[in-house]
């Protein structure tokens, strides 16, 4: 599960978006929170210490409650609701766990099914249900194939009421590819709810934004796939997300091949044709799956994919450096340091 796995090095060497921009002015107030496998930085203005210290310690809990509950291989709700499939029984679902599911199923469908957390087993199958990255060689082409012929898929699940079962004995449920930016999202809520309305959130890497800072955007990086730095800065406005995908963050390799952490569900394989996908949305969860299921899509697909989920503003940069963008994300994109060789902007979405 993705959102468990990264560690440090998302945030630091390896961050795929990471603040961009001066000095930090007086009246700004930071806090760091070590969960989900990484250092979720906090950052608001205009209130006191006190007052930042009640409203991170609230999103703490709540953070706390996700990473267990959310969690695809450790004790906890969501890992319980997998071992329960195997018996194709109806099984009681929390309030807490069912919107993940319910959000999950609509957005496994606009995707087409490149989105898809149902294939918990094949991730674990690649070794991506650990804390460490894997090593070793390749799963089994046999073991891959068995998974993939049984097609687990969203639209397995049954929901009734608030119980679920699933029909296809293969799913497992995984939301690395959605969880974090659906947690990002309810953590600018809750400072909201707090009485703080100017801050950002930043989970190794990928952030959301409420208001401004000090009377201008919130300027943010998006880190270069295939190189130290970042390829481009954009101003994120009040409410919106940026949310990237990218095969740098977390991956097997094996006789000098790597292996990243994203599987096409359609073959079982690790995507190795695009390097990233970064998504703006004032959806946080939308956006984290959509840059999941355009990864995947790849540079043949990834127009229809995005028009499919309603996107606004998509990037992508495949293996060999080439830029891909709609109109409106070319417009908010400002590269940085030496432009990309080849940028492709494709029609209005």
């Amino acid at each position: 599960m993705q959102l468990f796995q990264k560690q440090l090095f998302l945030l630091l060497p390896l961050t795929a978006l990471a603040l961009f921009g001066c000095s930090e002015p007086i009246s700004d107030h930071q806090r760091s929170l070590f969960i989900f496998g990484t250092v979720v930085d906090i950052k608001v203005r205009g209130i006191s210490n006190e007052r930042v210290d009640e409203a991170v310690s609230e999103v703490d809990k709540v953070f706390q409650h996700m990473h267990k509950d959310w969690h695809a291989w450790k004790p906890g709700e969501l890992s319980s609701l997998n071992d329960s499939f195997a018996s194709d029984q109806l099984r009681p679902v929390t309030p807490f766990l069912l919107p993940l599911i319910v959000k999950s199923q609509e957005l496994f469908k606009q995707s087409e099914g490149l989105f898809n957390p149902a294939i918990g087993k094949l991730i674990a199958l690649w070794g991506f249900h650990s804390d460490d990255l894997p090593t070793g060689s390749p799963p089994p082409s046999d073991s891959i194939a068995a998974l993939v012929i049984q097609s687990p898929g969203m639209d397995d699940l049954e929901i009734s009421n608030n119980q679920i079962r699933s029909h296809n004995l293969a799913v497992d449920l995984d939301f690395g590819g959605f969880a974090k930016g659906y947690a990002l999202n309810i953590a600018i809520d809750l400072l909201r709810e707090q009485g703080i309305h100017d801050a950002i959130v930043n989970a190794g890497g990928d952030l959301c934004v409420s208001g401004d800072h000090g009377g201008r955007p919130w300027r943010v990086g998006v880190r270069h796939p295939q190189a130290d730095g970042i390829i481009a800065a954009v101003d994120a406005l009040d409410g919106e997300c940026v949310l990237t995908s990218g095969n740098y963050e977390r991956y097997r390799e094996h006789d000098g091949v790597r292996y990243p952490h994203i599987i096409d569900p359609r073959d079982g394989l690790p995507v190795r044709h695009i390097a990233s996908a970064t998504v703006i949305d004032r959806d946080g969860g939308r956006a984290d799956a959509a840059a999941t299921a355009l990864t995947v899509a790849g540079a043949d697909s990834w127009l229809r994919i995005a028009k499919r989920m309603q996107l606004k503003y998509v990037m992508l940069v495949d293996e060999a450096g080439t830029v891909y963008m709609n109109p409106a994300m070319a417009k908010r994109i400002e590269f940085q340091g030496e432009q990309p060789e080849k940028i492709v902007i494709s029609d209005p979405l």
